[in-house]
């Protein structure tokens, strides 16, 4: 859990124009969230660690700059677990889902494709099945959509949408921590880098 109250920037990306590593968001951080973040996961059973020195990667100011251009409200930032364990991050949702009630907005930074080696035509297909497997998952009822997103493997190109699943990962966050909110689609991309579909979602 990040809690430096002003986290630098960290551009932890590569063979991206200059002007991409020029980017600022300088919003302050929030040492008294992460902190009350840290124990509502210990509280969970769940290990974390506090980290003082971590800045704002591009999984946050990204759509940071875009949502919240202002720059001025409070953010910091939870890594996701190496391993990747959809039943795990979905168990760290539900342990955040607290902070909610507590006026804290809970991001789930990622894409619903991301293969950098198919990004263009090729992408077409297999990126428009698993988008609509995705929003035809996340309109079902809450146990029902709990247990196939977790099982997301299963769904039409999955693993070549997602050679590896570090940005669809903080969904299963997003989701623990909605409980049975209902999912709204709130962006919608079909000729994403040339033709990638894609969408983003929000849960109320």
């Amino acid at each position: 859990v990040m809690t430096s109250p002003n986290p630098p920037m960290v551009y932890d990306y590569f063979g991206f124009p200059p002007e991409t590593y020029q980017i600022r968001y300088p919003a302050p951080g929030a040492p008294a969230l992460a902190q009350r973040t840290a124990d509502l996961l210990r509280a969970a059973g769940h290990r974390v660690n506090l980290d003082g020195q971590q800045g704002f990667d591009h999984g946050t100011f990204a759509p940071m700059a875009v949502i919240w251009p202002e720059a001025d409200m409070p953010t910091y930032q939870l890594s996701i677990r190496k391993d990747y364990d959809p039943a795990t991050h979905f168990a760290i949702g539900r342990a955040l889902a607290p902070l909610r009630e507590e006026g804290v907005l809970i991001v789930g930074s990622g894409l619903s494709f991301h293969n950098l080696r198919m990004f263009g035509p090729q992408a077409k297909v297999p990126s428009e099945a698993f988008d609509a497997w995705l929003d035809k998952t996340l309109a079902l009822p809450g146990e029902d959509r709990t247990a196939a997103l977790l099982n997301w493997e299963s769904a039409p190109y999955a693993r070549v949408c997602h050679a590896q699943e570090d940005h669809l990962v903080p969904l299963f966050v997003a989701l623990g921590a909605a409980e049975n909110d209902a999912a709204e689609r709130v962006y919608h991309d079909v000729m994403l880098r040339g033709g990638v579909t894609a969408s983003s979602y929000r849960f109320h």
